[in-house]
Order: structure tokens, then sequence, then C-alpha cells
């Protein structure tokens, strides 16, 4: 009976939280006790607050879902949970997480605020203004990478922060192009924004942030304050992991009907692969 209050908080996408994670990674402080333990309870306020969102959204596009080959299987657009539950259950995990990032500091409250009235925004109306739409999907992600820098008390490279809007970017009108794919001539009836959308302009759009992503990635591993900061300067080859991943993201996009949602891309071999060989190379540089 619990199984679809558990769908609805959609836990398979917790991963995305793993953006806070980027700047203990990157800041050499994964041997730091304290700060390690502040990012987690970070990750766990975030996917609680996340979680609230997504109930939230669900419950505003539930009509809208009923007409989705995939999200019509959606606890509330299915009926198998009814709406004053599941607003209930995304109140409280709202209050959740706010009680536990102040518990950890006063900058992470404010982190998780912002993305809460963010998104709240975005439910409301954001979401039908084309571009912004995206954009606020991004914002939320470079809000993930603060809760784990400002947010536990690390201070962000810029450079990441660049990095991490650029790849949010491509994703968020990637994931658009997808659902013009899926939904064709019926796409504005699942999402209105996308009437205002065409593949042209999504094509190009997903261009331009791809190529903003690998360059942005190659030029912080090569800057003088990385290069200071980490002591080598051999974190440019890893470049090749990060362009081969958005190559092949492009290529399950446009080829195999992908790009819908980022977390079930992921499992594709070839992004397993280099994701993890990517991650390996970085903390085998910077240990």
């Amino acid at each position: 009976m619990f199984r679809p209050y558990l769908q609805l908080l959609r836990p398979q996408q917790w991963v995305k939280n793993g953006f806070v994670f980027v700047g203990v990674l990157f800041s050499h402080s994964w041997g730091q006790p304290d700060l390690l333990r502040a990012a987690l309870l970070a990750f766990a306020a975030f996917s609680l607050a996340a979680s609230s969102i997504y109930v939230g959204n669900d419950y505003m596009d539930r009509e809208q879902d009923r007409l989705h080959p995939r999200k019509r299987r959606r606890p509330l657009a299915a009926g198998t949970v009814q709406p004053g539950a599941a607003l209930a259950l995304g109140l409280a995990c709202a209050v959740a997480g706010l009680a536990l990032a102040a518990s950890v500091s006063g900058p992470l409250f404010l982190v998780i605020a912002a993305y809460l009235g963010l998104n709240l925004g975005y439910s409301l109306g954001w979401k039908h203004v084309p571009v912004l739409d995206v954009s606020i999907i991004a914002a939320g992600f470079m809000l993930r990478i603060l809760a784990g820098t400002k947010g536990i008390g690390i201070v962000p490279s810029y450079w990441l922060l660049l990095c991490g809007l650029m790849v949010t970017l491509f994703l968020g009108f990637a994931k658009r192009r997808a659902e013009l794919n899926a939904l064709e001539d019926e796409a504005g009836s699942h999402r209105k924004v996308l009437n205002d959308y065409d593949t042209v302009l999504l094509d190009q759009l997903i261009a331009i942030c791809a190529a903003a992503t690998i360059v942005s990635y190659s030029l912080y591993t090569v800057s003088a304050e990385t290069v200071a900061l980490h002591g080598t300067r051999y974190l440019v080859y890893t470049v090749p992991f990060v362009v081969y991943g958005i190559f092949r993201y492009l290529f399950l996009l446009h080829r195999r009907g992908g790009g819908g949602d980022p977390t079930t891309e992921i499992l594709d071999p070839h992004l397993l692969v280099t994701g993890a060989l990517w991650l390996a190379a970085v903390v085998w540089l910077l240990a």
C-alpha cells in the first residue's frame, strides 16, 4: 500500500542531488568527516525538498500526465494516490527538508528555501514560458552545487558553477526535444510550453549548450586557479570522457529516442562506463 507514495516521491531522481558532492570532490574535502557529514545532510535535505516539488508538480499536472504514454502511470494520474494525501506528503517533505537544512547552517537553509520558492514559481506559471522553463531547471542544479559548497562552508569554484549551468541547460533542452519526439502533435496538450518550441530551435540550443559544456570544462581543467588548487596540470586528460559522454547522449537523443529522463539515460552502458572512468580519473589525479 505504500508503494504508490514511494513512487510519488521519485527516489530514483535523487541521483540528481549528487551535484551536492561536487564541492567536496573538487575541494579535497573528502577526508574531513565534518564536511562530509554536512554534505550528506545537505543531500538528504535536497532530496526531501525535491520530492516535495515532484509531488506538487504531479498534483498540478495530473490531468496532462494522463495524456502522456509514460507519465500516465504516475500515482496521481493513475488514481492510486488521492490528491489530498499527496499534498500532505509533499508539505511534510518540504518542512522536513527545511528543518534538516537549518540544522546544518543558515546558508543551506536559504539555498533550500530558494529552491522551493523557485520551483513554486515554476509550477504556478513560469513553466509555460519558453527558455525560462529550462533555465529554472538549470538554476535548481546551481543551487545544488551551492548547497554543497557555501551551504557547508566550502568556497565554490565559479568554473564548476559555469560547467554545471551549461550541462544542465543541455540536459533540459534535450528533454524538451525528447518530449517533442515522443508526443508529436499532442505535445502541447501534455506540456503547454512545447507549443513554443520546435525541433530546429531546440537542436540549435542543444548544440550551443553541448559546445559550451565542453569548452567550459576544458578551460576549467587548464586554468591557473585549478592547477594551483589541485597541484596538477593533468586534469585536462579527463576532457575526452566529457566529450564522449556528451556525444553519446546526443546519439541516444537523436537515434535511440532517448533524452526524456537523464536519470534513465545514465543507465546506458556507454554512459555508465564513461562516467565511472571520468570519476576514477578525477579522484586519482586529485588524491
